[in-house]
């Protein structure tokens, strides 16, 4: 910035400071003619540069990311039970693993079907994680359907719900509750068994749960990922959960 700038902006900012004094304290208040004349400085500031708005927009954008981050990591923090939380032998990779890995998904979303093998590769190489699987059927009627079938499922045979769910995912066409029956057939546990749990109050209650802490969290798509005390949002591949999983490990927060 040149000093001329510099000085202008000075100046604007001392104007402002005037101004918003004036404003508070009725023995300096200024009179029509001077709030006119410092109205047309500092309309004649901003017209001749404009980017000082561009500025002003990009620090409030800054400063408002900054806060939502800030009332997120609360969130985690506070919600960490909840979160980190899943029927016994329903974990994926180490049962008491050292640090938690929690991904939202959808099962019909692409990008979690390919973000799959990335869990694969992080559970393969790294035999100290542990991952919870929180479901949010945000695609519509079907991928609820299908979330239904999954946690009767889990219900029933929690043991192999890792496994169900990856073959689940895996699906090439829609996934709905016919596609989800079929699949939890296919390990044994047939349909009249899970139907009677559909609209049961376990099914209920945990699709409530995770829907409400997905709300509170903000994620507005899946994948998302909570990492330490951060939210990593979309298919962002196996080396960058790698390397904030190494930070959790090493300062105890997702970014050191």
């Amino acid at each position: 910035m040149t000093f001329s700038r510099l000085a202008a902006r000075s100046g604007l900012l001392a104007l402002a400071g005037a101004l918003a004094i004036g404003a508070a304290s009725p023995a300096l208040a200024f009179d029509d003619a001077q709030t006119r004349d410092i109205e047309g400085i500092v309309r004649n500031y901003l017209v001749t540069h404009p980017e000082v708005l561009i500025e002003a927009m990009q620090a409030l954008e800054s400063k408002r990311t900054a806060q939502e981050d800030a009332a997120r990591r609360e969130t985690i923090e506070s919600s960490r039970k909840t979160l980190t939380a899943t029927p016994e032998g329903t974990a994926l990779g180490a049962a008491s693993g050292d640090v938690t890995l929690v991904e939202f998904f959808d099962y019909n979303c692409g990008y979690c079907k390919r973000a799959a093998s990335d869990m694969d590769v992080l559970m393969d190489s790294d035999p100290k994680l542990r991952v919870v699987l929180k479901e949010i059927p945000v695609l519509g009627p079907a991928s609820e359907a299908a979330s239904r079938v999954s946690l009767a499922f889990r219900s029933v045979k929690p043991e192999s719900y890792g496994a169900f769910q990856r073959k689940l995912l895996a699906s090439k066409t829609q996934v709905d509750e016919a596609r989800a029956l079929q699949v939890a057939e296919s390990f044994g546990v047939k349909p009249e068994v899970l139907k009677p749990l559909l609209q049961g109050q376990a099914v209920q209650s945990e699709l409530q749960e995770t829907g409400a802490l997905a709300m509170a969290l903000g994620i507005n798509g899946t994948p998302s990922y909570v990492v330490g005390d951060e939210l990593v949002a979309g298919a962002v591949g196996a080396d960058a959960l790698a390397a904030k999983i190494g930070n959790v490990r090493q300062c105890g927060k997702a970014t050191c």
